[in-house]
């Protein structure tokens, strides 16, 4: 299965601008997310690229997808490293927001 780790790393001093993912036969295989059109499950994981070309890999759609939301962030980080407090705080107030809301609502069961 694919590597959750860092989805962008330096390899030979090369930015990587791909994320990992494996092909049925088990074979590693990188992948331009920004090129990803439609990721199916059909009922293995079908990519359709905006080129039309379609690759099938083991790694189901909320893995991939999931993949592509770390590597985007990885680069927002690299673009943008002093957003990273507004963002955290971001993400708190949310937090407290969707806590405040589910006990509004059992609140009234």
């Amino acid at each position: 299965m694919a590597t959750i780790s860092r989805p962008m790393r330096y390899l030979g001093g090369v930015l990587k601008h791909m994320i990992e993912l494996t092909r049925l036969n088990g074979s590693p295989l990188a992948v331009n997310c920004d090129l990803i059109k439609y990721a199916e499950a059909a009922p293995d994981t079908v990519l359709t690229l905006v080129t039309g070309e379609k690759l099938i890999v083991l790694e189901p759609c909320s893995e991939v997808s999931q993949l592509t939301l770390e590597f985007r962030a990885a680069v927002l980080r690299k673009a943008w490293p002093e957003a990273a407090p507004a963002v955290i705080a971001r993400a708190a107030h949310d937090a407290d927001l969707l806590v405040r809301d589910h006990h509004r609502k059992a609140s009234h069961e």
